[in-house]
């Protein structure tokens, strides 16, 4: 019997009613794709199309191989179930990954198809993981966790959650598993596997590589790679929900410039609009919007808008809307997808329609006042019970393609603004997917809590994020939800994150600060509310030099920052770094969740305990570290217990690099 046979994509496998083709896809890396009774094809998925590269293909009988570059995958077909048994081996012959093996009388296989509906199937895929092995990436998950190993994930978005379903493995490669349908994942120390709920075909990608960084750099190859930061993006965003008129705005930034406080962006949140789906300011509290853009821009400061994926009933565009296709669409019953300020849906940014549709009232309503730069909300989207079989859209059930959803948002955006010539595009977004990254998307963490805990999480959230492909990321600086300005033990978190914010991708000071101020339209409504003060000087005299400080710190950095978003742009490296991926050969940087790296040579150690006034710092092996505020210089390869008060935290610069921030921190 033949079992296998070369195509112009690869190796072909046929058995058992299953095809399965193993393509070269990029450098040191494959593509794998399995379906049951048909034809191997597209799905939506995250890969972008590869150059052909050469290949070298063995069949034998039974066995095959395929190897390209650094990456060999071996298969055996089985005669006892007409199956496959595939490894992955580096070229050294290391085995990286292999599926389970078909176990006799249990009968089990390691793609499972189960049948569904016509030519769809709950799939599973699953895997051996090598002994030691530690995994990072897949997104982010709101948990202070570092080595993925041991974890279960699931994949789909929620706020606060963002998946992206590629992971760095520290023996040596990297897997996406290039399916946008909702499921699970589970590393489990004695078996991986991957779940899709409802799916045409198995497809997953793996690369082979020396070091994180040229795991790192393939993958972004492979799945593209994010734009310049343009310069606003390099400095201090303000924020606060929300700045609920034009005199607020104004006022705002003009303080920032009486007080001499750089500022780069100031950011206009939610429900300056009159319903959801309008698209466009209220007049009633936005007079005149393109004269405050104006004046904005003449102080140097960069407009950000907030922009929502819902539209409500009685919006002006909902009937035009439904009429023509372009909203999501619920499976059976009653038709709201979102019940907050009246009964909403969203916009289904997967219909091209859609995407031409909203751009052109966004580019009517903000982009011709000279606005630019957006905050795309609800992006994962935030359906009201996340019950994810109730719901459609064009591109598909979203059972089966609906991890998608925050990409295609963020696109609809990105081409709109390049279409109106706009080069360098970046839009605030709440959540992502692979491939997201090419489309300008600037992750933040969601709606999460003012609380230390939460604090840490960001940390290993925000590393998570740039290991999987995303290396634009930021957080509501202290939290968005919980937060009294005049409460001391809030202000002490204020201040603590507001440095480590200081050195993350992007610098954003947000938050739904207490207490409320409710807000009533002249007919007598009831809009949504105003958050207490949320500016560096509303935190109390003592820590508003800090801020300040930090600030400025930020602005030092602008060169450097720079540099990192153009590394970002032209090789995708990540802007936050974990210790590893400069120090792979340092056993000990693959176990830290709370130091990272700003870049190549800035150490950052985030004080993140209620009361600490120290902590301990590892410092890599390998490098020389100078104390960024003593010029103190320690040897590299063993711990500190380092000096934290409230107005400073620990910076070490490597090789004594970036010298000018010696005194400043």
């Amino acid at each position: 019997m033949q079992y296998f046979e070369k195509s112009e994509q690869g190796l072909v496998f046929r058995g058992g009613g299953e095809t399965l083709l193993i393509s070269p896809w990029g450098e040191n890396s494959l593509r794998v794709r399995s379906r049951i009774l048909g034809e191997i094809g597209e799905i939506e998925g995250a890969l972008l199309a590869a150059e052909r590269s050469e290949c070298e293909i063995v069949i034998d009988d039974r066995h095959a191989s395929i190897r390209n570059g650094k990456i060999c995958a071996e298969l055996t077909a089985k005669k006892w179930d007409f199956g496959v048994h595939i490894v992955f081996k580096n070229s050294d012959g290391k085995t990286l990954l292999q599926e389970i093996t078909s176990c006799g009388a249990q009968h089990r296989r390691a793609r499972q198809f189960k049948p569904l509906h016509g030519d769809t199937f709950r799939l599973k895929a699953s895997f051996v993981p090598e002994a030691g092995e530690k995994l990072y990436g897949m997104g982010q998950y709101q948990q202070e966790i570092m080595d993925l190993k041991g974890c279960s994930l699931e994949l789909a978005q929620r706020n606060s959650q963002a998946c992206v379903p590629f992971y760095v493995s520290s023996i040596g490669y990297g897997f996406l598993w290039n399916n946008p349908a909702v499921g699970e994942v589970h590393f489990g120390k004695n078996e991986t596997w991957w779940v899709a709920e409802v799916t045409k075909q198995l497809d997953y990608w793996i690369t082979a590589g020396d070091t994180p960084a040229e795991i790192e750099r393939a993958y972004a190859t492979a799945t593209g790679k994010t734009p310049m930061m343009p310069e606003y993006g390099l400095g201090f965003w303000q924020c606060k929900l929300r700045y609920y008129n034009q005199e607020q705005v104004l006022s705002i930034a003009r303080e920032y410039k009486k007080r001499n406080i750089p500022l780069d962006v100031l950011v206009i949140d939610f429900y300056h609009w009159f319903r959801c789906g309008d698209w466009k300011f209220d007049e009633e509290f936005f007079p005149n919007p393109k004269e405050m853009v104006q004046e904005l821009h003449d102080m140097g400061i960069e407009t950000m808008v907030s922009f929502w994926p819902l539209v409500d009933e009685r919006s002006e565009n909902y009937r035009e809307m439904k009429q023509l296709g372009l909203l999501v669409k619920n499976n059976g019953g009653i038709d709201v997808q979102k019940s907050f300020h009246g009964n909403n849906v969203f916009m289904d940014p997967t219909n091209p329609r859609t995407r031409q549709y909203v751009w052109d009232k966004v580019k009517q309503n903000y982009a011709e006042l000279g606005i630019r730069t957006f905050w795309l909300d609800e992006a994962e989207p935030s359906f009201e019970t996340y019950d994810f079989e109730q719901y459609r859209y064009h591109a598909g059930a979203v059972a089966e393609i609906g991890n998608i959803y925050p990409r295609e948002y963020a696109r609809l955006f990105y081409e709109g603004l390049r279409e109106s010539g706009q080069q360098d595009v970046v839009s605030l977004i709440r959540c992502a997917f692979a491939g997201s990254q090419r489309y300008g998307a600037l992750v933040w963490s969601g709606d999460i809590h003012s609380t230390f805990e939460d604090f840490r999480r960001q940390i290993c959230a925000g590393l998570h994020m740039g290991l999987a492909g995303i290396p634009w990321w930021t957080t509501d600086i202290g939290g968005f939800a919980g937060g009294y300005p005049d409460d001391p033990s809030f202000r002490e978190l204020l201040v603590r994150w507001f440095q480590f914010g200081t050195f993350c991708p992007v610098m954003r000071l947000h938050g739904e600060r207490r207490p409320f101020m409710p807000i009533v339209n002249k007919a007598g409504e009831s809009r949504q509310h105003t958050g207490a003060d949320n500016e560096v000087w509303s935190f109390g005299e003592d820590n508003y030099p800090i801020l300040v400080k930090f600030i400025k710190i930020r602005e030092l950095m602008r060169d450097y920052t720079r540099s990192l978003m153009a590394a970002a742009h032209e090789m995708g490296d990540p802007v936050i770094r974990t210790l590893f991926y400069e120090f792979p050969k340092d056993r000990d940087c693959w176990d830290i969740p709370d130091q990272f790296m700003f870049g190549p040579d800035i150490l950052v150690a985030p004080v993140c305990h209620e009361g600490a006034r120290s902590r301990t710092v590892y410092l890599p092996h390998g490098a020389d570290w100078t104390h960024a505020g003593t010029g103190k210089v320690l040897a590299g390869g063993s711990s500190y217990e380092i000096d934290a008060p409230m107005d400073t935290m620990p910076i070490f610069l490597r090789d004594g690099k970036q010298d000018y921030l010696i005194g400043k921190v």
